[in-house]
């Protein structure tokens, strides 16, 4: 694999393109006209290319910390810490990826309302500070409360209203098990990193709670996101979101896994799983809640 892709860490691209699909599923019989389908493919794209953006200034700037340097680290290919590519240039992939951000978002905002500009800059600096800047908010804990809020409830909400110009219930409902599944995204990472992490001083959420709380925390989020969707469903009166629960199916290898303490390289595998759940669960919720009843 390309160490430019590698870079991108296209395992987690899930995060993005999951909320993006189902808010624009909950917008579905609220458009007269039917969606507006450029604006859906618009806000794919921003979703997508925050979440390459982040990943990439992840890398420089852990990278130029030293924080990716340790020999105990293990997980996706680091571009700086590794050295195989110059910070210089990992940086401006950040910086042209966010730019992609900006200009679509931009388009977005000049059709839908400036209010989409004070949201796309606050993604925009979520991504950057999330391990960049004098102080970052990752190397306090707060890494999943971003992933939250930006992968679940604004990403989702946020398509939604790209469609119908309001705040939808359902979107915000369903913003919660697909942000649910988000963080429990980055919580497998982390507790993978426990280790390395500890070691550099990086202290992540899952280094304040520990190992094994950690994996309480990642199978919460897995079975809520789960528990989640019948009161979604109710909350739309769209039933056929229901369709959702078979992702239980999925999610029982990694749930167990994580469960049995496989630690280290181990989890690498859980976390393509993860991401797998995500894309089934977001497969199922976003055709279900596309049908109404």
């Amino acid at each position: 694999m390309n160490v430019w892709v590698a870079g991108a860490r296209p395992r987690t691209l899930p995060a993005a393109i999951v909320p993006v699909a189902v808010g624009t599923a909950c917008a579905v019989g609220r458009v007269p006209g039917g969606l507006i389908w450029w604006r859906a493919v618009a806000a794919m794209v921003v979703a997508l290319a925050l979440q390459v953006a982040t990943n990439y200034a992840n890398d420089y700037s852990d990278g130029v910390r030293g924080t990716d340097a340790d020999d105990m680290r293990v997980g996706p290919v680091r571009l700086v810490g590794q050295g195989l590519a110059a910070p210089r240039a990992v940086k401006r992939a950040a910086m042209a990826s966010f730019a992609v951000a900006g200009v679509v978002g931009t388009a977005l905002a000049l059709a839908v309302g400036p209010e989409l500009f004070v949201v796309g800059a606050a993604a925009i600096a979520a991504g950057w500070f999330y391990t960049g800047g004098p102080r970052p908010y990752g190397y306090a804990g707060l890494g999943e409360a971003f992933v939250f809020v930006f992968f679940g409830v604004v990403a989702t909400a946020g398509s939604a209203y790209v469609q119908t110009g309001s705040l939808e219930p359902l979107a915000l409902g369903a913003s919660v098990p697909v942000g649910f599944l988000a963080t429990a995204l980055l919580v497998v990472n982390n507790l993978r990193d426990i280790p390395g992490d500890t070691q550099v001083g990086k202290r992540t959420l899952a280094v304040r709670l520990g190992d094994q709380r950690t994996r309480v925390l990642y199978v919460a989020l897995v079975v809520g996101a789960i528990v989640a969707v019948p009161f979604v469903a109710g909350l739309g009166s769209r039933p056929a979101a229901a369709l959702a629960l078979a992702a239980v199916l999925v999610a029982r290898k990694p749930v167990l896994e994580v469960l049995s303490g496989a630690r280290g390289p181990g989890l690498i595998p859980v976390l393509g799983a993860t991401g797998k759940v995500q894309l089934a669960f977001g497969l199922l919720f976003t055709i279900g809640l596309a049908i109404i009843v």
